[in-house]
């Protein structure tokens, strides 16, 4: 690759829904263009949570910087907003350091945050007023939602993401200039019956005495019903080891979840246009023929 001035650097930015290949093409990306990549995932996040996540291994990380990964402990807030004023101080570290930022994830208002810019509006830090919620089911949010107005977020599944709607009383993310104007921006375009496939045979490869160990673990630590335990496959490993769901059926049902993900993801990532979706192997020459001719 030429050589560029660090305010040349592109922004690659590798979208795409749950097991559809993106860091695996990252890493790839990262190996041959001097890059760096910054996890944009919500999942990843959380220190202790790690095969239940699909964080990858330092042997798939194959020698690339990985960064986004173990943020916060279980339990500790850590919104969007927080999520790009860590991206973009890792996207300028990056550059300064003469490599090419990677920006990777399925977590859509992560990736959106800090690919547009955008300016959040002041969540309540008011404690008492969150609890007051807290102690509300997500059925009963979106009630209260429905009856006093206020606009549902994309993932209205996610109580965490609800209740920040309640206290924002609806009000979205202003997006700005685009900050990044030099950037590469590339969905993953994969067929329903191949999704579904990658979905199952990595279901297969989590769904073990590791991952349940793991959530035990952390449930010891942080507790079941801590946010973080809360989604993903740790409610199905509570029920597994309360004898509620054998292994096989604990399989199945994630298998389901993560293709729900998959589905909800898919529909925040379709409404930009700008993203240029491409198959994982013409999505890696798409990629390299930018990066080359820049």
């Amino acid at each position: 690759m030429a050589t560029r001035t660090v305010n040349e650097a592109p922004l690659v930015v590798i979208v795409g829904p749950t097991a559809s290949g993106k860091t695996g093409l990252a890493i790839k990306v990262a190996q041959r263009f001097r890059g760096e990549i910054i996890s944009a995932d919500s999942r990843a996040i959380y220190r202790g949570l790690d095969i239940g996540t699909a964080k990858p291994s330092m042997k798939e990380r194959d020698g690339v910087a990985h960064w986004g990964f173990d943020l916060v402990n279980p339990g500790e807030r850590f919104t969007a907003a927080d999520f790009k004023h860590y991206a973009d101080a890792k996207i300028t570290d990056i550059r300064l350091r003469g490599k090419v930022p990677i920006l990777v994830g399925g977590t859509g208002l992560y990736v959106d945050s800090v690919v547009y810019d955008y300016t959040f509006t002041a969540v309540s830090n008011d404690l008492e007023l969150r609890a007051k919620f807290e102690k509300k089911s997500l059925a009963e949010l979106q009630n209260y939602c429905n009856k006093y107005n206020i606009k549902l977020p994309e993932n209205n599944k996610n109580r965490r993401y609800v209740i920040n709607a309640i206290i924002r009383k609806g009000a979205l993310p202003q997006k700005n200039t685009d900050k990044y104007k030099d950037k590469i921006l590339v969905g993953i375009m994969t067929d329903k019956a191949t999704l579904k496939e990658r979905i199952r045979n990595r279901a297969k490869t989590i769904v073990n005495d590791a991952t349940i160990n793991e959530a035990i673990q952390a449930a010891r630590t942080w507790g079941w019903d801590n946010e973080a335990m809360t989604g993903n496959i740790y409610p199905l490993v509570r029920k597994h080891v309360a004898g509620e769901l054998t292994r096989s059926e604990l399989e199945e049902k994630f298998c389901t979840l993560d293709w729900r993900l998959a589905k909800r993801q898919l529909t925040w990532l379709r409404r930009n246009s700008e993203i240029a979706w491409c198959d994982l192997e013409h999505a890696y020459s798409y990629i390299a023929q930018r990066l080359a001719d820049r």
